[in-house]
């Protein structure tokens, strides 16, 4: 087909988001998720815990998982929402299957990272049986991650520590770049600084027991969005839903 400027198209139609979720442990990554609308669970973890939600047995390869996929789509179904718990638990299915198809006994037996961008080529395959859910069935997607604090080297200021998703930067940066929301689950906490005497003060660190999720990056963590969500939310997917269009939408 001839492109023109007749083939110009323009539309108001909200698909449903994919959203990245990442936090510290125990904080309720799975819960918020298992509270999306009509949710089916793909596992690569034991991490449901007492919560009953449609799940598929707990996979073990990342043939599994693409079978998973699979079968949401091409099986009737009414799930409104396919969850991946966790991401970080997918990436050594995903290198297990790379070394087997490279004859490797490692990731890193290639060297120089070599195995880490073959991996990308099967992150690619995982994502597009995602995106096949999300644009041909409309189901919203939610990838659940654990995340890890590494230092960061700003070229504009001195060093510092900050959240990061627990995965191989390669493979953290693709699902963040095909992810329309990505957000960091976490307690709220403050300092105050104490007198222990001596001229001498201590930070400590207090906490209610509040959890939010932030939506808008921060030196402390990474985070984005693409719906002009409120910059820290509580961590319920009510409050999250409430602030976005697709599920306004739908109410």
């Amino acid at each position: 087909m001839a492109i023109s400027l007749a083939s110009l198209k323009r539309s108001s139609a909200l698909s449903s988001p994919r959203i990245l979720v990442h936090g510290v442990a125990g904080v309720g990554k799975s819960t918020f998720a298992s509270a999306a609308p009509n949710p089916v669970f793909i596992l690569t973890e034991d991490g449901l815990g007492t919560l009953d939600i449609p799940h598929f047995p707990l996979a073990r390869s990342f043939d599994e998982v693409m079978e998973a996929l699979a079968a949401l789509y091409s099986e009737d179904n009414d799930f409104r929402t396919v969850v991946i718990d966790s991401v970080d638990w997918l990436e050594p299915l995903i290198w297990a299957r790379a070394c087997k198809d490279n004859g490797w006994k490692s990731i890193e037996d290639p060297g120089y990272g070599k195995g880490y961008v073959a991996a990308l080529d099967l992150w690619r395959q995982y994502i597009d049986g995602l995106n096949a859910l999300r644009d041909e069935k409309g189901l919203t997607i939610i990838q659940i991650a654990h995340t890890e604090i590494k230092r960061f080297d700003s070229p504009e200021h001195d060093p510092y520590d900050r959240y990061i998703i627990k995965l191989h930067a390669r493979a953290a940066a693709l699902l963040q770049e095909h992810s329309d929301a990505v957000l960091f689950a976490n307690y709220r906490i403050s300092t105050v600084k104490s007198d222990v005497g001596f001229n001498k003060k201590v930070t400590r660190a207090l906490g209610s027991g509040e959890r939010v999720l932030y939506s808008a990056e921060r030196p402390a963590f990474l985070a984005k969005n693409r719906y002009g969500l409120p910059d820290v939310l509580p961590l319920s997917w009510d409050a999250f839903a409430s602030a976005m269009p697709q599920f306004q939408a739908q109410s």
